[in-house]
C-alpha cells in the first residue's frame, strides 16, 4: 500500500500481514489465540477508524473486522517451526 486509503464495507480485500520474529515454546496442550484488531495504541498510532489522522481532535469509532475462511476465501496462518 503505497497511500492510505479508507476500507469500502462489504468488500473483500486480500491481506498479507508480516509478523516480526519471535520465539515461543510451546508444549503439548497449549494453544494459540489469534487477535485481529485496527489499532495496537499505544504501541503505535491510534486509529479513530473515521479516516481521520491520529492526531485529529474527536470520537474514534469502533470497527468490525471479519476474517473470512471458506473454499472461495482461504485464510492461513503460517508458523515456521525450528528443531
Amino acid at each position: 500500500m503505497e497511500k492510505a486509503e479508507p476500507m469500502v464495507p462489504g468488500t473483500v480485500y486480500r491481506l498479507r500481514v508480516e509478523l516480526w520474529s519471535t520465539a515461543n515454546i510451546f508444549l503439548k496442550g497449549h494453544r494459540l489465540r489469534v487477535d485481529i484488531a485496527s489499532s495496537n495504541f499505544p504501541r503505535f498510532d491510534r486509529n479513530p477508524n473515521t479516516g481521520a489522522s491520529p492526531e485529529a481532535p474527536g470520537p474514534a469509532v469502533s470497527a468490525m473486522n471479519t476474517i473470512l475462511h471458506d473454499r472461495e476465501h482461504p485464510s492461513a496462518l503460517l508458523l515456521p517451526l525450528v528443531p
